[in-house]
């Protein structure tokens, strides 16, 4: 690095803090963008691999040259840096493209579609340059004083080039925050979450069941944003990849584990846990219910209990991590884990809730789905926030140098070393290939994972 040239995290950084001054030149990024995973397209596919269209499509209202800077997110475990950019869109019936202003009571005019552009994609430069407008002179200073313009003077009219692959993507003197303790805390509180998002699947807290209903047949989910079902662009991969439309490459997993469970994705979804640990069955008459879900949880002729294990049933970590949060949320035992975890995100009202209900005090399904409603939304801000600042710096760092910070000493070890030493980790197949570090009370674990991607193939006019 030159004394005046900055890393790109830092470029970013500035991107954040001034991303109201600054707008980027769409067209040029979209004619420039190389994707980096299969291209999806609207639709569903039927038995013969037809594509069914939707009967909507949207219609950019600000069918501009310029928009917005957006936003930067860090990928939780590749060194992927995503652009998000946020346009304003309507809804028009593909067949005559008449705009539908209105859904269930709710004006539908003013929706917001959202597009990832990879800047940075497991270590590499994916975008190598931004075609941008500036409207503040002293964002402009900044930028120039690190070295990333080569404009003398200011000039809101002129569209800039800011060069990303001249950049390093880290600075070699970075630090990174301690990761001990942390998987403990995101795993109860992912647990958590992956309950209460179980309740709140088909619910919420604004509208009743048959708004709902006319959303979905607009193509908008329960908080109105535009959802769309889609599919791969490829029925065939192995024909797109021998027709040379479709590539491959090789994608470096970084996760943060524990001493007993490798990573988050070891853990199991809210209702196969439940099918896995308990019974649900009707009051009057004991009946079993086959495949119990959360979703059942507002029917009041319902109950729960502890499901009989026979002896062939395995206990893992993460069964024991996951047990005392379920029994303590269905009532089974006042541990205290599920309080503690809500009011360490700030979700108070699904606290104070949860202790009524524990003394029997009855509470309404209203109060009930907008105490869960927020407390989700606290509780993903919480997740998030602890990835990007510190998981995720980390992750990108581990992606892009191949290496860890100087700050962290640790031997690699390979999967058999790993499970030696920590016989309660289990390995997926890909991550019995990959190299593994104790550091603290953690592990990092990094290892290869083969995706597939589209790729920008010229049309040629054939005459």
């Amino acid at each position: 690095m030159t004394n005046n040239q900055i890393c790109l995290l830092e470029l970013i950084k500035i991107f954040a803090e001034y991303r109201n001054n600054i707008i980027v030149n769409i067209k040029h990024l979209q004619e420039h963008y190389q994707r980096t995973g299969i291209k999806r397209v609207r639709g569903v596919r039927n038995e013969s691999g037809e594509l069914l269209q939707p009967w909507l499509q949207t219609e950019y209202i600000d069918n501009v040259e310029y928009v917005g800077m957006g936003e930067f997110q860090f990928n939780r475990n590749t060194a992927t840096i995503n652009l998000l950019i946020k346009r304003k869109v309507r809804l028009a019936k593909s067949e005559d493209k008449t705009p539908t202003l209105e859904v269930a009571g709710l004006l539908i005019n003013n929706l917001n579609s959202f597009n990832n552009y990879t800047i940075v994609s497991d270590g590499k430069i994916n975008i190598k340059s931004l075609q941008v407008k500036i409207s503040s002179k002293k964002a402009f200073d900044l930028l120039k004083k690190k070295g990333v313009l080569d404009a003398e003077k200011f000039d809101f009219h002129t569209e800039y080039s800011i060069h990303l692959d001249n950049l390093p993507l880290v600075a070699y003197d970075s630090s990174y925050s301690s990761i001990n303790g942390l998987f403990n805390q995101l795993a109860e509180i992912k647990v958590l979450t992956s309950i209460i998002s179980a309740h709140l699947k088909k619910e919420s807290d604004v509208f009743i069941a048959p708004q709902l209903d006319e959303f979905q047949k607009h193509y908008l989910s329960k908080n109105a944003y535009i959802n769309f079902p889609t599919t791969n662009e490829y029925i065939d991969i192995h024909e797109a990849l021998f027709n040379g439309t479709l590539d491959s490459r090789l994608s470096y997993k970084i996760d943060i584990g524990s001493q007993d469970i490798l990573n988050l994705s070891k853990l199991h979804s809210a209702n196969k846990f439940l099918n896995k640990m308990y019974r649900l069955y009707d009051k009057e008459t004991g009946e079993i219910i086959i495949k119990p879900s959360f979703e059942m949880a507002f029917n009041e002729n319902l109950a729960v209990r502890h499901r009989l294990l026979s002896s062939r049933t395995k206990i893992t970590k993460v069964d024991e991590l996951m047990k005392p949060i379920f029994d303590d949320f269905l009532g089974f035992e006042q541990n205290g884990i599920v309080v503690g975890i809500l009011k360490k995100v700030g979700a108070d009202s699904l606290a104070q809730l949860f202790q009524d209900k524990q003394t029997g005090k009855q509470i309404s399904k209203e109060e009930t789905i907008a105490a869960l409603t927020t407390a989700n939304n606290k509780l993903e801000k919480y997740i998030e926030n602890i990835y990007q600042d510190k998981i995720s710096p980390l992750v990108f760092y581990i992606g892009c140098t191949g290496l860890l910070p100087e700050q962290i000493e640790a031997k690699p070890m390979t999967a058999e070393e790993a499970a030696a030493k920590y016989p309660n980790l289990q390995f997926s197949k890909n991550e019995q290939e990959g190299s593994f570090f104790a550091v603290g009370d953690s592990i990092i674990s990094i290892y290869v994972k083969t995706e597939y991607y589209s790729k920008n193939v010229p049309i040629l006019n054939i005459s």
